[in-house]
């Protein structure tokens, strides 16, 4: 009997041990935000990097902005009520269209970086499982451009949902210009509007 419960012992140590690491490590919304961004301005940052190809230029920053970016969140997020009028394969066009359109309308901006500093100032809960991170970018001529990320929390992986620059929140700005659209025209002709704009490049 006392064996037994020698074991027991020993099997509940075990898995705190396994369990315990995974919750004192997990990031907080916060670490979770700079620590990417971070990664981003050391690549933009290497001595190579602006030599490199355009095309290539993106394929690196993309593998890094992946890691933080839930794009399926963002278009829900995004197309709000309307989403249900999407079929399953027209919301998993969405959402790699407007990744791609994401990718190349602020492309241009990210790898014109000179130099800018973050500083992250505050993370606070929206509600459970969602959160803000501010932030501030700071130019080389002294400027300060509020920054700020919304994130939730998934299988215990802060993602990011939402930007707002200068207090105008991406996803609003994009809800407003499909909602238009869909109050005249079908799912098939955003999808199509999508298509004809990531072609252009």
């Amino acid at each position: 009997m006392e064996l037994k419960r020698i074991y027991l012992i020993v099997t509940i140590m075990l898995l705190a041990l396994f369990v315990l690491p995974m919750q004192v490590l997990a990031a907080t919304a916060k670490e979770t935000v700079e620590t990417q961004v971070n990664k981003v301005l050391k690549a933009l940052a290497e001595p190579g990097f602006k030599d490199q190809a355009k095309d290539a230029k993106i394929v690196k920053i993309r593998s890094i902005v992946n890691e933080i970016f839930d794009y399926t969140e963002l278009s829900k997020r995004t197309l709000g009520r309307e989403w249900a009028k999407f079929n399953a394969p027209q919301q998993s066009e969405f959402v790699k269209l407007f990744s791609e359109l994401l990718e190349k309308t602020y492309a241009d901006r990210l790898l014109s970086y000179s130099d800018e500093k973050v500083v992250f100032e505050k993370e606070s809960m929206l509600r459970e499982g969602q959160a803000e991170v501010t932030s501030n970018v700071l130019t080389s001529d002294g400027k300060k451009i509020p920054l700020d990320y919304r994130l939730v929390q998934k299988e215990g992986n802060w993602r990011v949902y939402d930007v707002i620059i200068e207090g105008i929140s991406l996803v609003k700005n994009y809800r407003d210009q499909f909602r238009d659209i869909l109050a005249k025209d079908s799912p098939e002709e955003v999808l199509k509007m999508l298509r004809e704009k990531v072609a252009k490049g």
